[in-house]
């Protein structure tokens, strides 16, 4: 049987550091990088989602970033059809694809070769939970989705109304839950053999880390780009419930003052690094690096761990 080609995963919470040494070994291993977040896809926003600069990238050619409108809905679907496409581009110049962000559905689509049904999009029904939202309260949708789908909602926030929705969407539009597509769905083994590492790290160095990130963003104009982002674009659907972003728009409304903003973008992003944590460490197969080690180190345990398969 011929090999499967090698793709290495580096995974984790955010502000890890998982973009410093993505770039790093790519530039020992003739590698390019695929960006698994799903919130660097979409143009204008670039501080709130800590999407690299050309400076940051050293020149190394990343896949991925910077290529959705904001006012476009984007599903893991379309993620793992135009990530895989990606990884082929990368193997065809003969470099290794190196795929690093930390939003977990989007490792999970590629790693276990999750497909996803096509479905269309019933937007009475989506509609319809539009309006109970307004009405009953998002919360109201939470506890429905997780009396259908309790695992699914293990990894998913009472505030991802995006998430929420569509366990319910799948449920109504096909009598099954989302976890039971999923098991379905992974019956094919994937075509590439992923490698895949996760950044850890005491858990008061990463908050620190983060506190710092926000208010690096902050002096960088946060600010300014949500104010652009509203005038540029009418709606907002999706990428406006991003963390640091929607607190802003909260801020602009005069619902917080700004240091209010500045602590809630902080207590959410810790939040979910927490749950990103938890989410990664759920797979055993992955490999945990020390991210207050060396880059250089990480680097050693991430090359003989490629070279060993």
């Amino acid at each position: 049987m011929a090999e499967k080609p090698k793709v290495i995963v580096i995974c984790g919470p955010t502000a890890s550091g998982k973009t410093g040494l993505s770039i790093e070994l790519a530039k020992k291993i003739n590698g390019e990088i695929i960006s698994c977040d799903s919130m660097q896809i979409y143009k204008d926003m670039n501080i709130g989602t800590a999407k690299p600069t050309v400076e940051e990238m050293q020149g190394i050619k990343h896949y991925m970033l910077d290529f959705v409108s904001p006012n476009k809905r984007y599903s893991v679907a379309d993620f793992k059809k135009d990530a895989t496409s990606a990884i082929q581009t990368v193997l065809s110049h003969e470099k290794v694809p190196i795929i690093v962000g930390g939003t977990g559905l989007y490792v999970n689509s590629l790693v276990q070769n999750i497909t996803y049904p096509e479905i269309e999009t019933d937007l009475e029904y989506r509609n319809y939970l539009e309006e109970r939202i307004q009405k009953e309260g998002l919360n109201t949708l939470y506890e429905e989705a997780k009396k259908i789908d309790s695992d699914a909602m293990q990894s998913i926030s009472q505030n991802d109304k995006k998430r929420i929705m569509r366990v319910l969407e799948l449920y109504h539009q096909t009598g099954k839950t989302k976890t039971m597509l999923e098991q379905e769905s992974k019956l094919e083994p994937p075509a590439y053999e992923y490698i895949v590492f996760a950044i850890n790290m005491e858990r008061e160095k990463l908050y620190e880390r983060i506190n710092k990130r926000v208010d690096i963003m902050i002096e960088q104009g946060l600010i300014q780009e949500v104010e652009n982002l509203v005038k540029k674009y009418e709606t907002l659907p999706t990428a406006i419930q991003g963390l640091g972003y929607k607190e802003v728009i909260s801020y602009l409304n005069g619902n917080l003052t700004k240091e209010e903003m500045i602590e809630k973008i902080k207590m959410e992003t810790r939040r979910y690094a927490k749950r990103q944590l938890t989410w990664f460490r759920k797979d055993k197969s992955i490999k945990w690096l020390n991210g207050l080690m060396p880059v250089n180190e990480n680097i050693q345990c991430i090359l003989e761990e490629y070279s060993e398969r």
